[in-house]
Formats: C-alpha cells, sequence, structure tokens
C-alpha cells in the first residue's frame, strides 16, 4: 500500500487532533485504510458520474451549472460537458425552453419541497431542436441552493405518445365511422325486415286466397261432378247401344265419331276430378289383405274387349299371392298402365304379369308401342303432357293418366318404374308390398273365365232418380239380352218387381230426397230374403261412399259408366 503524502498526513492528523509522534505511530495503518476506501469510493462515482447513460448535473440556483455528465452533454448535441456548464442567464436563454419563468418555478418549487420527482419540460439542443426530458431533482441539505439533478430523453416516448394518440383519434374516428356505416346498415335491415314481412303477409294473403279459390273449385267440382257425369253417362250408354246395333256405314262412323268425343269429354271430367281430389289430400288409403286375382281378375276382363278392338293380345301371368293394398287405387293405377299400352300400342301384345322380389310384388304391363326416348322419361309424369302428339285429331287422352298414377303412388308410398326403348315397346311397374297370409276368395269364379254368354235372359233391376238415365240403361241391357225393370225409388222398385226378386240390382248411390241406394239394396234383399247381387253406379268418388259400399258387399262403377267394364263386371256376378 502506498504511504500517503506529507500533506495527506497533515491533514488527517488536524482532522483527527493526532498531534504526537505515538498517536500518529498507532493509528496510522487504520487511517490509511479508510483513506483508500474514501478514494475508491470517489472513484467509483466518478466512473459512474462520467459513464451513466442518462444526464447528471449540479448547479446553483444563485449561478447556474456547476457540474454536468457526458452523457448530459451528448444529450443536448455538445462535445464535452465544459460546453453545458452555462450561467444562470445562459440557462434561461439557451437551455430551458420555458425561459426565466420556468427557472423561477423550479427554485419555488425546490425551496418549498426540497425535490421535484417526474418533472417533464422541454430543453433546447445546441441546434436549436427542443428534446422532451423528464427530470428528477433534489435540493441538497445544508448547501446553499445547490441542486442535483437527473434527466432523461423522452423525446421517442413522447413521439410514441403522440403517435399512439394519433392512432387512438384515428381508431375513434374509424370507429365513430363504422358506428355510423353499421347504425345505417341496421336502419337498412329493419326496412329490409319490414319490407319482408309485408311481402310474406302479401305471399300469405295471396296463399290464403289461393287456398280459398282452390278450396271452391274443389266444392264446386265435387257439387257440380253429378249433374256434370249425369247427362254424360246417359249419352254414354245411348251411343253404346248404337254402336252394337248394326247400321249403315255412314250413321256408324257418326256413332263412332260421338263414341270418341263423349269418351274424351268422359276421360277428361274424371282425371280432372281425380286430380283436385288427390292435390287436396282429400283420397285416404284404405290398406287391406287381397288376394292378387281379386285386384288383376276385374282388369283383365275389362281391358280384353278393349285389347282385342284394338287388334292386340292381351296376355296376362299372375300367381297365388297375397298384397296389402288400397286396391280401389291401385286398380286406378294398374288402370291407367293398361289403358296407355292399348291406347300407344298400335300392332303386338300387352302382357300384364307379376314378379317376387323380397318382400314385395312387382306389377308389371309391357307393350310393343312406340316406345319413350330415355330424355323423356321423366316428363311423362307431368299434367297434361303427352308425347309425340301432332295435330289435336291425333291425340289420344287428356294427359293426366301418369299424373295421377304418380300421385297415388306417392300417396300409398309406393316405388313406380318405367322402362322404354323407343320403337320397341315399354314397361310400367309398381311395387305393392305382399301379404303374410293368403285370404279366402271372395268370388270363387272371379279368376275363372266364363263360358258363353251369362247375360241374355237374367232379371235385372235398375234404380236411378234420372229418367234419362233409366231409359239409356235399359236400352243397352235389353240390347244384351236383359229382362230390365227400372224404377227411381224403393216404392217403385217394389211395384216393379211384382213379389219376384231380380237377379242383380243396378243402383244409383244418390237417390231423391237423400236417400242412399245402398239402404235400398239392403231393404230389397231383407224384403226377399235374398243376397241379390248388386252394383252401386254413382259419381261420387269419396271415401263416404266407398266405405258404405264395403259394408254392402258391392262393386262400385263410376260415372260415366264405360260399357266394356259394366258388361265384365255383370258377367262376373251373373256368371
Amino acid at each position: 500500500m502506498a504511504k500517503p503524502s506529507d500533506e495527506q498526513q497533515r491533514a488527517l492528523t488536524g482532522l483527527l487532533g493526532l498531534g504526537n509522534h505515538s498517536a500518529r505511530k498507532s493509528h496510522y495503518p487504520e487511517l490509511a485504510a479508510r483513506l483508500d476506501e474514501l478514494e475508491a469510493e470517489r472513484n467509483r462515482y466518478k466512473w459512474l458520474f462520467e459513464h451513466a447513460v442518462h444526464g447528471i448535473f449540479q448547479a446553483s440556483l444563485q449561478h447556474g451549472m456547476r457540474a454536468a455528465n457526458p452523457a448530459l452533454a451528448h444529450m443536448l448535441g455538445y462535445q464535452t460537458p465544459q460546453d453545458v456548464l452555462f450561467s444562470l442567464d445562459d440557462l434561461a436563454s439557451q437551455l430551458f425552453v420555458g425561459g426565466a419563468q420556468e427557472l423561477q418555478d423550479i427554485g419555488d418549487a425546490l425551496q418549498g419541497q426540497r425535490s421535484l420527482l417526474g418533472y417533464e419540460t422541454q430543453l433546447r439542443r445546441k441546434d436549436g431542436s427542443h428534446i422532451d426530458v423528464l427530470m428528477n431533482l433534489l435540493l441538497k441539505p445544508d448547501q446553499d441552493g445547490v441542486v442535483e439533478g437527473f434527466v432523461a430523453d423522452i423525446t421517442d416516448r413522447k413521439l410514441a405518445q403522440q403517435r399512439l394518440q394519433a392512432l387512438n383519434d384515428e381508431l375513434e374516428l374509424r370507429v365513430a365511422a363504422r358506428t355510423d356505416e353499421l347504425l345505417e346498415a341496421n336502419r337498412n335491415l329493419q326496412q329490409q325486415i319490414t319490407q319482408r314481412e309485408q311481402i310474406e303477409q302479401a305471399l300469405r294473403d295471396a296463399r290464403d286466397a289461393a287456398q280459398a279459390a282452390n278450396r271452391s273449385k274443389d266444392k264446386y267440382l265435387a257439387a257440380a261432378s253429378h249433374d256434370l257425369l249425369q247427362p254424360l253417362n246417359a249419352a254414354r250408354l245411348l251411343i253404346a247401344t248404337l254402336r252394337e246395333r248394326q247400321l249403315p256405314s255412314v250413321e256408324q262412323v257418326l256413332v263412332e265419331r260421338t263414341h270418341q268425343a263423349l269418351e274424351g269429354a268422359e276421360d277428361l271430367l274424371t282425371d280432372l276430378l281425380d286430380i283436385s281430389r288427390l292435390d287436396q289430400a282429400a283420397v285416404k288409403p284404405d290398406i287391406a289383405l287381397y288376394r292378387l286375382d281379386e285386384l288383376l281378375g276385374p282388369l283383365v276382363s275389362e281391358f280384353r274387349s278393349v285389347a282385342e278392338a284394338a287388334g292386340l293380345d292381351l296376355r296376362v301371368h299372375m300367381g297365388d299371392f297375397a298384397i296389402r293394398t288400397d286396391l280401389r287405387l291401385m286398380s286406378r293405377i294398374l288402370r291407367n298402365f293398361l289403358s296407355n299400352a292399348c291406347r300407344y300400342t298400335e300392332q303386338g301384345s300387352i302382357l300384364l304379369g307379376c314378379r317376387r322380389r323380397g318382400q314385395v310384388l312387382r306389377l308389371e304391363v309391357w307393350d310393343t308401342g312406340r316406345g319413350i326416348p330415355a330424355d323423356r322419361l321423366d316428363s311423362i309424369f307431368l299434367e297434361f303432357n303427352q308425347l309425340d302428339v301432332g295435330r289435336a285429331s291425333e291425340r289420344k287422352g287428356v294427359g293426366l293418366g301418369l299424373a295421377i298414377v304418380e300421385r297415388i303412388a306417392r300417396i300409398l308410398d309406393y316405388s313406380v318404374e318405367v322402362r322404354s326403348v323407343p320403337g320397341r315397346g315399354s314397361m310400367f311397374s309398381i311395387e305393392v308390398p305382399l301379404g303374410e297370409e293368403m285370404p279366402l276368395p271372395i268370388h270363387q269364379v272371379a279368376s275363372q273365365p266364363t263360358t258363353g254368354n251369362p247375360l241374355p235372359g237374367r232379371r235385372l233391376l235398375v234404380l236411378d232418380n234420372e229418367v234419362s238415365i233409366l231409359q239409356s240403361m235399359g236400352a243397352l241391357l235389353e240390347q244384351w239380352g236383359c229382362e230390365v225393370l227400372t224404377a227411381t225409388d224403393e216404392a217403385g222398385a217394389l211395384l216393379a218387381l211384382q213379389g219376384r226378386a231380380p237377379e242383380l240390382i243396378l243402383a244409383d248411390f244418390h237417390l231423391d230426397h237423400g236417400v242412399v241406394g245402398c239402404e235400398v239394396v239392403r231393404h230389397l234383399r231383407e224384403y226377399f230374403q235374398q243376397a241379390i247381387p248388386a252394383v252401386i253406379i254413382t259419381a261420387d268418388r269419396s271415401d263416404h261412399c266407398r266405405r258404405a259400399l264395403q259394408k254392402l258387399g258391392a262393386p262400385l262403377l263410376n260415372k260415366p259408366v264405360k260399357p266394356g267394364k259394366l258388361r265384365a263386371v255383370l258377367s262376373q256376378l251373373l256368371g
């Protein structure tokens, strides 16, 4: 350790009051060590002062700057700390942007509070620019106005705050603008919702009006169907009577044309009534177990003569199957298939058959007609659609048959399939669920062909409240060789029968004064104590009528009656 100089020794001696040699000699090592510590501490503070990141200075409130570190000089744009040792006047004019008034305020604050912490201000640099600084100022005690200060450059932070404030202001403007846009969009949406509600209400009103009009139409069709079909039925029966007579060729042509015109009108009216009921869901299926021959037998009897008249061979392949279905609706589907096959097959044959496919039975109708192009198969089920029809005189039917098939199949939840090869023919099929057991046949002779003509000489009673229909039906049946008795009510029937039961009764469902033909048939059976066969003829296609006929156990023929179908039913019941 270096020995203290003479000056240091004298200073220490005077400081500690050590005047004699012995005292100096005994305390010298301790004093020297303490002096070294003080020197080291002084050097450390000096190094920190000179290398501090922030500016440090010492100033007098009366005389100005006394000391500054390099960081402060660099912060203010000067080369050395001596360049910033401003006098008090220079502090006001060259350093503090706030001038003399700011220095006065700082001095007053320090005199009153002894310190000024977190003081933000602006200092002027050598080049005249300004920087933002944060100062912590301490007034040293026991020293006349000496202030020690610590200065941090916060210019970047201020700029960042300004940019942040600008961004915040911009964001607020954008939020306000977006809010205005959303409010405007919300107003537009509210207007659209209001307009949509008005449109929906208008649509509901239009729908209700359309449904009311549709219901009115259906009621009108239902009410008018009887009156429309009655004269048409009478005309068909009269024309059928004329067709079976030997007439001159000219009259025969006129009768045939009249027959075709009435047939077209009948088909159109019947199909329109059926379409209306199907669209209004007025048709409810009545599923029951039937033998297959109960379904196909009457159809074969009906269409065999139709096919023969067209020069076609109707072939049938059926087995011993039981099916679960609605007999009336399924008969309508197959009748439309067979009717189309007879209409659109010019030569060849028609096949009615069935194939078992697991738990379903597929009923098929094949023909050798013109066929249908593949791109037209879907359109054949549309209303009033007929393929390859030119002039009106060449049209066959009105194009509603397959539309009815599609609706009935949808009600029954059955699958309909069409396959066709243009120029070779078509196949229409529908799949029907199979029954688990075979029911007993209703008529033992239903599936057996009759031998000869069972109609001549048979005594028949015809009941109808329309005199024109009685006359037309009587003329047709008499031409078939039957003995015909006619009446408009039960009393007239008993009078005409003269106590002798008829072999068969043909009765209209709706008679005068609310009397139902089923009741008259039931009373006549009770009167004669015989299960007299009966056929109900009506224009009523309601489920109520159908259920009444099921209780009576009598087949139904819808007006206008097809003579071929009438003859087939009579032959079957009397055979």
